[in-house]
């Protein structure tokens, strides 16, 4: 009889270790999906992007300040020698992303304060369900509303003060833009506002404190890190969004920071250099690799600066 039951335990430990030793061979499976599909995009890209910089130095490309890639893409064509200088996309990147990130992040912020620390439970029950379907409105719906709406009032308010306004300009796509990342920052603020133990708030109300100040210097504090985490997700995704800038901003490549130019970014010019016909080897159309691979370097740069002011943050509060 205990000779059975030893065999039965047995049995029940030998296939308790073949279930555990399944389940971490599909968990270790798909990380290194992700893992290789993430190495497999950057060596592409790296691969296509070498074959570019044998046709145009590097220098060029890091530090020219014009970019015109009107160069033959057939050989039955005579083109201009192209220029491809990389400085006034990235100025017109980050120009439209941080008028947009000067629209989302008080706007955003504020709302995560409300809805956490002020809103009833009814209230909240309705505006963030409301707030968050900003979220899934389609871009291209943004970029309209951009271009038939926004660019209008601006370039007619304009007027008004004497002021030139272009009817594409990068201020036009940076407010739309901004009101499009509202709810990225506002959903995961609050989420993270709402994880602060209730502990914190209540040692604070109970040396005197008042509402607001436990807020600015208690919450606000201990919820930095994720804060900081939803402005650099919302950051990226204007870095990388197109639409909007395509039907508000432009296609001129200008080395401008005036919010009133026409401008165009990196990931605009990815599409137009990548649509139509072309011939693949042509520098014009391997360009699009090189801004792709810059465009991904520089956004992991973002996200270790990023990543070290949280954790520097994290330890100073610890």
């Amino acid at each position: 009889m205990k000779t059975a039951s030893n065999l039965t335990l047995r049995q029940s430990r030998t296939s308790a270790k073949i279930k555990e030793t399944a389940v971490l061979f599909v968990l270790i499976t798909c990380s290194c999906v992700a893992v290789f599909t993430t190495l497999g995009i950057v060596l592409s890209l790296a691969f296509e992007a070498f074959r570019f910089f044998g046709k145009i130095p590097l220098t060029d490309f890091l530090f020219g300040l014009e970019w015109s890639p009107q160069m033959a893409i057939r050989e039955d064509q005579v083109g201009s020698s192209g220029a491809f200088g990389i400085l006034p996309l990235l100025t017109g990147t980050l120009l439209i992303s941080m008028i947009a990130m000067a629209i989302a992040t008080p706007l955003g912020l504020l709302c995560a304060i409300y809805l956490a620390e002020y809103a009833k439970p009814k209230t909240r029950a309705i505006v963030k369900p409301l707030l968050e379907l900003l979220a899934g409105i389609p871009t291209v719906v943004y970029g309209f509303f951009a271009a038939l709406v926004v660019a209008p009032i601006l370039r007619g308010t304009g007027a008004n003060f004497g002021v030139e306004i272009s009817s594409e300009s990068a201020l036009s796509a940076g407010l739309v833009m901004g009101i499009m990342l509202i709810p990225f920052i506002s959903s995961l603020s609050d989420d993270v506002i709402n994880a602060i133990p209730q502990s914190l708030r209540d040692a604070s109300l109970g040396i005197g404190a008042t509402h607001t100040e436990t807020i600015t210097q208690v919450v606000i504090p201990a919820a930095m890190p994720g804060i900081v985490s939803s402005l650099l997700l919302a950051f990226s995704r204007a870095i990388g969004e197109t639409m909007i800038v395509v039907m508000a901003a432009g296609l001129a490549a200008k080395l401008s920071m005036n919010p009133l130019d026409a401008v165009t970014t990196m990931t605009v010019q990815i599409v137009t250099l990548l649509t139509g016909d072309q011939e693949f080897d042509s520098a014009k159309t391997l360009a699009a690799f090189a801004i792709a691979l810059f465009l991904f370097i520089f956004t992991l740069c973002l996200n270790a600066i990023a990543l070290k002011i949280v954790d520097k943050h994290r330890k100073k509060y610890a």
